[in-house]
């Protein structure tokens, strides 16, 4: 389980290396360089656009790679994800600037940025079913939490870089190619994570469905019409954890450059340290869903969630590194006490014949609702002088629209189920998927 584990947390942790590497570079230098014409705001806000297009491909690429796990195996999702996603990135560094080509210059910027979320769309389904379809019933959630550490780590290497870079090159050095060394380094970095799932073995589940011939003809068609309430419940449920996040990670970062004058180094510092202390609490949130339940983390996540946003936002008002760090970080705990658990709790959800379907799409959808606008929608709401309240509102509605969406959903942790008495348990134990 250890080196199933590990092979599936390398590769999330490389391709959301790839995806921040393109939500840093768009808050700090795309504007200028690839929408020179526009004012700084409406810059920001075209780098931000071409951001959201990768959430909007990857519902697409998790139904096509979904389809490839339910058909044809796991496996095959892992390799050819991280592969496409790894090209793509690569390719966003040789890009010329706007000055140079022209308007094909930010044609190309979003088609890349297509192909990267089309093939982060595949990867997550994998990941997370390459450890919950292996992992013991009683430690499902652990197991499923590595992919979901991913993330975080992929975060804190792309940042890292970043970091080094604009701290140690002028501002007309990093403006001109020192932005696209990152994306230059993701070719190195696919081919590692390649080389690390070259031996990884496919799931007994899905062996067994070859085996007996059950696998699904079309899954996202049987997914859409048999458990369409499903998908758009799980969804919406997500939403809030990608909104908080991007919140976080991307529009803080531009918020605080360019209307709190704080530098780009010391604020990436910031979001960084909070990165990681949320990839710490990663694992040991989830051994919590094993114990108690993965619907009662989710809800406590959204409550957190809903009452930390105008915390955060006064305290990343403060300017001051270490008050924005706790406000970074209180903001990512509410977020990661749901996203701690949702690596198995969605796969649980779906029967095995339509779980890398179901479960993908599911995820991806709660990106489009949530990640896709919200480094959009807070950076106009935040334009002006004052306290940007309004971001808080907007974050705390997406927060209770999940929370209700959530309190819709079943419990699926069988040590939860084993809890109940009588003819209820007996009835979960009968209608949950295998």
């Amino acid at each position: 389980m250890l080196r199933l584990a590990s092979a599936a947390l390398a590769g999330t942790a490389i391709e959301f290396y790839d995806f921040f590497a393109y939500g840093t570079a768009a808050a700090l230098v795309l504007g200028p360089l690839f929408f020179p014409a526009f004012s700084p705001l409406a810059g920001t806000l075209a780098a931000f656009g071409t951001f959201g297009v990768g959430f909007l491909a990857r519902p697409l690429g998790s139904a096509v790679f979904g389809h490839i796990g339910d058909r044809y195996g796991r496996r095959p999702v892992l390799l050819g994800s991280l592969l496409l996603t790894g090209l793509a990135t690569v390719a966003v560094g040789c890009v010329p600037s706007y000055a140079s080509i022209g308007a094909a210059a930010p044609v190309l910027l979003v088609l890349l940025r297509f192909l990267q979320g089309f093939g982060l769309g595949g990867e997550w389904g994998g990941a997370v079913l390459l450890t919950a379809e292996h992992a013991p019933e009683g430690r499902r959630g652990l197991w499923s939490s590595f992919p979901q550490m991913g993330p975080a780590v992929g975060f804190l290497l792309a940042n890292g870089l970043m970091l080094a870079l604009s701290s140690t090159l002028s501002d007309g050095q990093f403006a001109a190619w020192g932005w696209r060394v990152p994306f230059w380094a993701a070719g190195l970095l696919a081919l590692a994570g390649l080389w690390l799932r070259r031996s990884v073995e496919e799931t007994p589940q899905f062996r067994a469905l070859a085996a007996t011939g059950r696998r699904a003809d079309a899954p996202l068609t049987e997914v859409v019409r048999g458990h369409w309430r499903l998908l758009l419940l799980t969804g919406g449920a997500l939403a809030v954890g990608y909104a908080v996040f991007y919140a976080v990670t991307t529009w803080s970062l531009a918020y605080a450059t360019e209307h709190l004058g704080v530098h780009r180094s010391v604020m990436l510092t910031c979001v960084m340290v909070a990165v990681a202390l949320k990839g710490l609490a990663t694992p040991a949130i989830a051994l919590l869903g094993d114990r108690w339940g993965r619907r009662p983390l989710c809800l406590a996540g959204c409550a957190m969630s809903a009452l930390w946003m105008f915390p955060f936002v006064a305290l990343l008002r403060t300017a001051d590194p270490l008050l924005m760090t706790l406000g970074l970080f209180g903001a990512l705990l509410g977020m990661v006490t749901m996203f701690a658990v949702v690596g198995a709790y969605l796969p649980e959800l779906y029967a095995p014949r339509i779980r890398c379907t179901g479960a993908a799409v599911g995820y991806n959808l709660g990106g489009v609702l949530g990640g896709a606008l919200t480094p959009i929608v807070a950076t106009a709401l935040a334009d002006g002088s004052g306290p940007p309240w309004a971001v808080a509102v907007y974050l705390t509605g997406i927060a209770l629209v999940s929370l209700a969406c959530f309190a819709l959903l079943p419990e699926t942790n069988p040590s939860g189920v084993r809890q109940r008495t009588g003819k209820e348990a007996e009835a979960a134990r009968a209608t949950a998927p295998a």
